[in-house]
């Protein structure tokens, strides 16, 4: 059966379609000028019985607090040929987080970099760098296979990633052991080397 999409839903989809990053409720209603917050999510949640209910590649997430377009996880590797792969210095900065950290939740990267890990997630995400999975009103985030192919690493075991990076990065973790959530993190990569494009020494896309 299909869903009756108004107006304001339409225009909720034209704005995650152009942004082409994660937005919250506010956002999109300090663009349209609407101040009913509930008008905005339920033209939501009617974006998401819409492309729930369709046979179609994309979908509506559910960011934390934001929402966005985004390729169905099945479809990554089939978009990913003709994606280009730019990685400026906050995507590397995140990429080296997330890598040290994994599994990391997407609330503490945001806690380490602020609100623009919403927007490098999608970026790693669509790369096929990391893998993402809902853990309640969140993300885990871990490093994927073609991440370690990318930048020429040997292993693709978090334990052994962290390790190299900690040899580049010159910092030190008290003991190899997981450092997942609910761990006490080990000390984070620095400000200056995490947004060092040349720190994991990638090739040449």
């Amino acid at each position: 059966m299909s869903v009756k999409v108004d107006d304001l839903a339409l225009k909720v989809e034209a704005l995650l379609f152009a942004a082409g990053h994660p937005l919250s409720v506010r956002e999109l209603g300090e663009t349209l000028r609407i101040e009913d917050p509930h008008a905005l999510q339920e033209a939501l949640r009617t974006l998401q019985k819409t492309y729930g209910s369709r046979q179609t590649a994309i979908e509506l997430a559910h960011v934390g607090e934001r929402y966005t377009l985004q390729l169905r996880e099945a479809f990554l590797d089939t978009a990913r040929a003709v994606t280009p792969m730019e990685l400026g210095p906050r995507a590397i900065k995140a990429l080296t987080l997330i890598a040290y950290h994994q599994p990391m939740l997407q609330s503490q990267l945001v806690k380490m970099i602020g609100e623009s890990a919403y927007e490098e997630v999608g970026h790693l995400r669509s790369f096929g760098l990391i893998r993402t999975e809902s853990k309640g009103s969140t993300l885990e985030l871990e490093t994927t296979r073609a991440f370690a192919e990318y930048f020429g690493l040997p292993s693709t075991r978090p334990d052994e990633i962290r390790r190299i990076l900690e040899r580049k990065l010159g910092v030190s973790s008290p003991a190899a052991t997981d450092l997942g959530p609910s761990s006490e993190p080990a000390p984070a990569p620095s400000e200056d080397a995490t947004s060092d494009p040349t720190v994991a020494d990638p090739p040449t896309p």
